[in-house]
């Protein structure tokens, strides 16, 4: 599933194919299961002949905005993806969305569906952008923070924890492996068994891994796909994790797997070790 980074990546492809243009036409698959709660026509009518002034990406979703008041929301879900085509380019069985700017076409394509767009019209931007949590790289995500989050969710394991976007936006499956590996820290472990040096320990590698991704990932001035495995370097847990045999980069050991939280989890025993649970 795209996570912070990809979001970004994606978001800065169309922004680099729109900067100045108007949308001259709009192509929906009118069934596709992204538009719920967003009816089709009503995002034709409303983006036709509208300018595109800017976009923002935040946690794993971005959003668009046009003249007159109009603001396109897009989560790619577990397969989506923004592509920039030919001004003729005609949709496929996936494209769900194709915005014409006069030289080039804009496609949203999610394969299994589960993405989702928006649109709102007004002055202000749409109560789904602004509930989002504050970034992870802003002053509002605080140490203390986190602390007081981790011992409301004291029972789960801190994997689980991880992946809730109410506090940590934009953390996904492999960002939070990569977290929890950099800080020492088992995956099962119970969220409220962290020691305040533990919980700065997380607090810092979730901002040092995200600035990374997006450096790494979103950084890139090209229009290939964000292929993680070439772009990462060999030193992240991530290049590591889903091979037969792999072993953390750090102390050469073999690294485990299991279902931690309902995801597939990667860690490495010499590393992140599993405290027993105190009375």
């Amino acid at each position: 599933m795209p996570e912070l980074a990809e979001a970004e990546y994606f978001r800065k492809r169309w922004h680099q194919a729109a900067r100045g243009r108007r949308i001259t036409d709009v192509l929906t698959h009118d069934r596709a299961r992204i538009f719920r709660g967003t009816p089709p026509l009503a995002l034709r009518r409303a983006l036709i002949g509208a300018r595109y002034l800017g976009s923002e990406a935040a946690a794993k979703q971005m959003c668009f905005r046009f003249g007159g008041g109009v603001w396109l929301g897009i989560h790619l879900g577990m397969s989506g993806e923004l592509r920039v085509e030919p001004p003729d380019y005609l949709p496929q069985k996936h494209d769900h969305l194709v915005l014409r700017t006069g030289p080039a076409s804009l496609v949203f394509a999610d394969p299994r569906m589960f993405g989702r767009v928006e649109f709102h019209l007004g002055t202000k931007a749409p109560a789904s952008w602004t509930r989002i949590a504050p970034p992870i790289l802003s002053d509002a995500f605080r140490v203390e923070a986190v602390a007081t989050f981790l011992q409301r969710r004291r029972r789960a394991p801190i994997k689980a924890v991880l992946l809730m976007q109410e506090r940590f936006p934009g953390i996904g499956n492999w960002m939070a492996d990569e977290v929890l590996w950099r800080a020492a820290i088992h995956p099962q472990r119970a969220a409220g068994s962290l020691r305040p040096a533990e919980v700065r320990a997380l607090w810092r590698e979730c901002r040092r891994v995200c600035r990374l991704a997006l450096t790494t990932i979103a950084g890139r001035g090209d229009y290939l796909p964000p292929d993680l495995n070439t772009h990462i370097p060999d030193n992240w847990l991530f290049r590591h994790r889903w091979e037969d045999g792999g072993r953390c980069p750090r102390t050469g050991v073999a690294l485990r797997r299991a279902e931690i939280g309902g995801r597939t989890t990667c860690w490495s025993p010499a590393r992140q070790k599993l405290r027993p649970a105190t009375r």
